[in-house]
């Protein structure tokens, strides 16, 4: 499986920005679709997550901010990301899982900054 990320950039504080991360290749059944970051000099951290079955769920940081929603038609997974902060400058990275295994995207930067 591989993943595609794309969408990051920069914007200005309280700009938004749409990430996307499509899943490509031997795919058999993708059931876990999230978002992580990583800050510089920082531990990655989870950030979002939705399964097949429809249940979403959000770190505090982000929560009332941003929104994962999937496509499943084109094994997509999005992150819709308003009110931005300079803390939320990070590398964003797509994770899947599919039949028991995970798999991650290359990662998209994100720059919050004036």
């Amino acid at each position: 499986v591989q993943l595609q990320a794309s969408g990051g950039g920069l914007v200005q504080p309280g700009g938004s920005l749409r990430l996307s991360c499509a899943a490509s290749g031997s795919i058999f059944s993708i059931n876990y679709m999230g978002w992580h970051r990583q800050a510089p000099g920082e531990q990655r951290e989870w950030v979002a997550s939705t399964t097949s079955g429809g249940v979403t769920i959000y770190a505090d940081s982000v929560k009332g901010r941003f929104t994962i929603s999937r496509d499943n038609g084109k094994n997509t997974v999005y992150l819709q990301m308003n009110s931005l902060k300079p803390e939320d400058t990070a590398v964003y990275y797509c994770k899947v899982g599919d039949g028991g295994r995970y798999y991650w995207g290359q990662g998209t930067q994100v720059t919050v900054s004036s």
